[in-house]
């Protein structure tokens, strides 16, 4: 019998006063039970909206199918199909926007927590599965990826499940891109990243990490080595600031460094090499995921006050609604319709203070919000001694500028002709935050899958 049951199972998750002082994941999954009850709220649909709203097209209603009948591992293989990181996915997409955003239970409640039971799945998988994996035959061309972050590791399997020899180069010392550096460990264990990793090295994915390309070696140079095509796949880590005075003083920090520090050079540990300072009032300006992010790793730092500086208000905020409730309930203290127009320091060049506007909504602008003017008289200053700006990624400019013929906009951003990836380059696809700049997960996989498919059709001709 179905579960007609009009809101989603909650999911357990650490008390609020106790989960901001640590850095242990969040949420704490599903049951079994919980699982199965939840899947049977499922009505099957035949024409499947879910699917439709989910960029790398998972067959969301037969892996829900699977989890209601208790074959929970029928329902990671159905999942693994169409995505090469189910149990990161799980945790991180904005499904409210898509897979659950187009969920025929929504209509009249709340939809059916797909998101919550892709994770179940995943989780069970990686709990219970103990053999290995079937590494594809080789058909013997070589394909280069660009970037281990989402994007690029999604192309890397789905060629390597073709049979290609997949070489994935990655700037960092560690696979994972965003997956690693960006997002917390209290969102998503790292434990997981690598795990879903180590499953495409498996299959056959090779990763040479510390590789800079347009550095270390080029993408014509990469051609030159046997390469038949080449994925860029390289994201958007150039930080991007306001340009107000104060913004070099010590302790402003871009969010892609304050997070870099804390997620992948593990700074909230006794004895780390990469310390952050101890700050007792922090500004994180913007309003999206990221600057969710560092509002909550800067609580868990020991930060007594944390602020989200936002010049739109609340009902625009960018970010997850998962995400605002969870900041609201660990302590974040809002700021909306503020907008920073300096950055104070002391004598020691030290932050101490951020003077800002109060902002008011006035007429929609181009992307279709209302636009924030600021109040006559409304000046005023918060007591900060460290500031995170969150505004926002581009493309860092290395590739483009030692890549003959690859065409870039005026955001710095790699052009593609349509949405198989093709750049100007022949062989040289693109997709993720290096095409679009900052967005999700799943949408950089989403291009990394479509991307792949491209270059099989293109190598086999």
């Amino acid at each position: 019998m179905p579960n007609m049951s009009l809101k989603k199972n909650p999911m357990p998750s650490q008390e609020p006063e106790v989960r901001n002082k640590n850095f242990l994941e969040v949420a704490l999954g599903y049951t079994e039970e919980m699982a199965v009850d939840e899947a049977q709220r499922c009505l099957g649909c035949k024409n499947m909206p879910c699917v439709k709203g989910c960029p790398v097209n998972i067959d969301i209603p037969a892996f829900i199918k699977e989890i209601a009948d208790k074959n929970f591992e029928g329902a990671y293989g159905i999942i693994a199909k169409s995505s090469s990181l189910p149990a990161v996915c799980g945790r991180v997409c904005p499904q409210e926007t898509q897979c659950e955003g187009k969920c025929v239970r929504g209509i009249k409640g709340e939809p059916v927590g797909i998101g919550r039971l892709e994770r179940f799945a995943a989780d069970y998988h990686n709990a219970n599965f103990k053999g290995e994996p079937e590494k594809p035959a080789s058909n013997g061309k070589k394909v280069a990826v660009i970037g281990a972050g989402p994007a690029g590791l999604t192309c890397a399997g789905d060629l390597a499940k073709k049979g290609y020899d997949v070489t994935v180069f990655e700037a960092l010392h560690l696979a994972g891109g965003v997956l690693v550096y960006g997002i917390p460990e209290f969102r998503l264990p790292k434990s997981i990243v690598q795990r879903e990793i180590d499953g495409l090295k498996a299959i056959g994915v090779h990763i040479e990490t510390n590789v800079i390309i347009g550095k270390t070696i080029t993408i014509d140079e990469l051609f030159e080595q046997g390469f038949k095509s080449i994925f860029i796949g390289s994201g958007a880590g150039l930080p991007r600031f306001m340009n107000i005075p104060g913004e070099n003083l010590k302790g402003v920090y871009s969010a892609n460094e304050f997070l870099t520090r804390v997620n992948l050079m593990k700074a909230y540990k006794d004895g780390s090499d990469t310390p952050v300072k101890e700050n007792k009032k922090v500004a994180v300006v913007g309003g999206g995921n990221v600057a969710m992010d560092a509002a909550r790793c800067a609580l868990r730092l020991g930060a007594e006050e944390v602020y989200i500086v936002y010049r739109r208000g609340e009902a625009e905020l960018p970010a997850r609604a998962e995400e605002i409730e969870h900041a609201k309930e660990e302590g974040i203290i809002f700021k909306t319709l503020t907008n920073p127009v300096e950055i104070l320091g002391d004598e020691n060049k030290f932050v101490c203070g951020i003077k800002c506007v109060s902002m008011e909504l006035g007429e929609p602008d181009e992307s279709g919000r209302r636009r924030p003017v600021v109040k006559e008289g409304s000046e005023h200053v918060i007591d900060v001694d460290c500031v995170v700006m969150s505004i926002g990624t581009s493309p860092n400019p290395l590739i483009r500028n030692t890549t003959e013929g690859l065409e870039t906009n005026k955001h710095g951003c790699i052009v593609v002709k349509d949405e198989s990836g093709l750049t100007s380059r022949e062989g040289v696809y693109a997709g993720g935050d290096a095409v679009t700049g900052a967005a999700t997960v799943i949408l950089a996989m989403g291009a990394g899958k479509s991307a792949a498919e491209a270059i099989d059709e293109y190598l086999s001709k």
